[in-house]
């Protein structure tokens, strides 16, 4: 059986799953879905209604990170964690800061102001939310990504979760027309631009861009068209329910 992804093609946390399934050479299928629209089976898979959901078989696992350390203990090819305990905790750690605090500033803040509230609620954006994270929270991140990214290559030699982690991240933020500043923050503006042009990550993009530009019911006939290895199946519904779930 194909390994399922239930997560659509523009969640950060999707997207860091995604990438890592394609380093490890694995076949897929997803089922693309914004949180907000599962249905009670989604619910029954994942109490907390957070995606990415990884199915492989019969095994059910939610959460991200441990997905992505799944499939590098479950699979051959490219490791996704560093060899050492020290390397390994300060990956996880850095995995889990992305994930976390820059997450919260870039998704919820900013992405989830312009196109979440406009596209699934029919909102206006937040705009004091957006300026506190452009004026304080951002920087603040930067500021710290600055003394731990390196200058080339990627944080542990080859590029693994940590690097997916923090670049998918900033992706998001790209697709609301925010940019690191290079000449602030150079070396992360020079990492984050390493690792999305990694082609794992570039060969995601026509199907982000097709999230973007489609209404949502038709985004399984969109995303199908243009070639995403759509499953048959469906954890969505048509109407939407309100929570702040992880998307």
């Amino acid at each position: 059986m194909a390994i399922t992804v239930i997560g659509n093609y523009l969640s950060p946390y999707v997207r860091k799953v995604l990438v890592c399934l394609d380093l490890k050479g694995l076949d897929y299928e997803i089922d693309p879905i914004i949180p907000f629209f599962g249905n009670d089976d989604f619910t029954r898979l994942n109490p907390v209604r957070r995606i990415p959901i990884l199915l492989d078989g019969d095994l059910v696992i939610p959460e991200s990170a441990v997905i992505c350390e799944y499939l590098d203990e479950s699979y051959a090819g490219p490791a996704l964690l560093p060899a050492g305990a020290p390397h390994r905790a300060q990956a996880r750690a850095l995995q889990s800061f992305a994930d976390g605090r820059i997450g919260d500033v870039l998704i919820w803040n900013l992405f989830n102001q312009y196109i979440i509230r406009r596209h699934v609620w029919s909102e206006t954006a937040d705009e004091s939310r957006i300026a506190e994270a452009l004026q304080r929270d951002i920087p603040q991140i930067l500021d710290y990504l600055e003394t731990r990214l390196p200058d080339d290559g990627f944080l542990f030699g080859e590029c693994g979760v940590a690097d997916i982690a923090v670049a998918s991240m900033f992706r998001n933020a790209a697709l609301v027309r925010y940019a690191v500043d290079a000449a602030r923050w150079p070396r992360s503006a020079s990492f984050v631009s390493r690792v999305l042009d990694l082609p794992a990550f570039a060969r995601l993009q026509p199907f982000e861009k097709i999230m973007l530009s489609t209404p949502i019911p038709d985004h399984r006939d969109a995303l199908r068209a243009a070639g995403a290895p759509v499953t048959e199946e469906t954890f969505a519904t048509s109407r939407p329910t309100r929570g702040q779930f992880r998307i």
